[in-house]
């Protein structure tokens, strides 16, 4: 079972004094969150892709790669790559790049992204929304496949017989699909053979098992070995030294974040109330003392089939100081729980 941390580098005003820290901050932030996560025992740090204001990591890699010479063992991954509107051939050597620095720790998570800021930014038509993301992915696995390529396809220019380079050092690359709980993505990536992780933000995290189950159903009718398939969660949280902590420090910024995204796609007000009905055991925020969150993690292995577990912290912009506390607990107080009572579960069923 593998722990880790998502984050989207978020720039929002600070909700006590409005202030807005730069980008450039926010990016020396992000990279010392990395590095601490790496000392504290965590498997993976996933940094999403953005390209807006309130967001200041519009290319992973390059975030990643600042962080890669002073890390030792933790995986890189973006979170997601927004493959539809982007170059495979330059995601592809991006993740390369960081993988060599990295001796062999890059991911890509390929997935649509939330927003559609980078379509018009590159040139891209929404009305292909689905043909450029489906191109696209099936052009980034061609390349993965083999170092010299021969391409057709209906939006990016013909490759003809031409090498990608650098090859990666992880042979090959993992590619991750992210979801936000589409059973057509979910489908691709089982027939694929691709690891799948899934955002699992609200409602209760066990109504996405059936959905695992497909994904597991694609995969074997592809002829995939399903026992080697991985499939994570993106999951909101936030862990303290106890559980009333947790929520009275993490409910403000999450609150303010809510309701940005909320008036922006029409959702309803999010208040303390909404907040506390999420954080319950069956609940998709994962936010409470180290033992709370552990059993939550444990649960959603046992009961959803999650085999990676990041969690998302923080949402929109919160004192950085909380936030290396948060790594540092799940890193050394939650991860070895689950990890201990996994290994116990696993055995037993044996």
């Amino acid at each position: 079972m593998e722990i880790g941390i998502t984050s989207f580098v978020e720039t929002t005003p600070n909700i006590q004094t409005g202030e807005v820290m730069s980008h450039a901050q926010r990016l020396r932030e992000v990279v010392e969150e990395i590095v601490l996560a790496d000392q504290v025992g965590l498997d993976v740090f996933g940094v999403g892709e953005h390209h807006r204001k309130d967001y200041a990591a519009s290319s992973p890699a390059v975030v990643l790669s600042a962080a890669a010479s002073l890390t030792t063992r933790i995986r890189l991954t973006s979170a997601v790559t927004v493959l539809s509107s982007a170059d495979p051939v330059r995601v592809f050597q991006d993740f390369a790049t960081l993988d060599g620095i990295s001796n062999g720790r890059a991911e890509i998570m390929a997935g649509r992204g939330s927003f559609i800021e980078s379509f018009p930014l590159f040139g891209y038509d929404l009305n292909d929304y689905e043909e450029l993301f489906n191109e696209q992915l099936e052009l980034l696995l061609k390349i993965r496949e083999s170092e010299k390529v021969i391409w057709r396809g209906g939006h990016r220019p013909s490759i003809d017989n031409l090498g990608v380079y650098p090859r990666p050092v992880q042979d090959p690359l993992p590619i991750w699909i992210g979801s936000g709980g589409n059973e057509e993505s979910a489908v691709r990536a089982g027939l694929l053979g691709l690891p799948l992780i899934l955002a699992i933000i609200g409602g209760s995290p066990t109504h996405f098992a059936p959905l695992v189950q497909l994904y597991k159903k694609a995969a074997a009718h592809a002829g995939h070995d399903v026992s080697r398939l991985q499939v994570g969660s993106h999951s909101i949280g936030f862990v303290a030294e106890n559980t009333e902590l947790a929520a009275d420090t993490f409910f403000p910024s999450t609150q303010a974040g809510m309701n940005k995204l909320g008036k922006e796609r029409g959702w309803s007000y999010y208040d303390r109330s909404s907040f506390d009905a999420a954080r319950r055991f069956d609940g998709a925020l994962y936010v409470g003392d180290p033992d709370t969150v552990a059993q939550k993690i444990i649960h959603l292995r046992k009961h959803v089939g999650i085999t990676r577990f990041m969690m998302y912290v923080p949402l929109s912009t919160m004192p950085h100081d909380q936030v290396l506390r948060a790594i540092e607990l799940l890193g050394t107080e939650v991860a070895p729980r689950v990890r201990e009572e996994i290994a116990k579960w696993e055995a037993e069923m044996e």
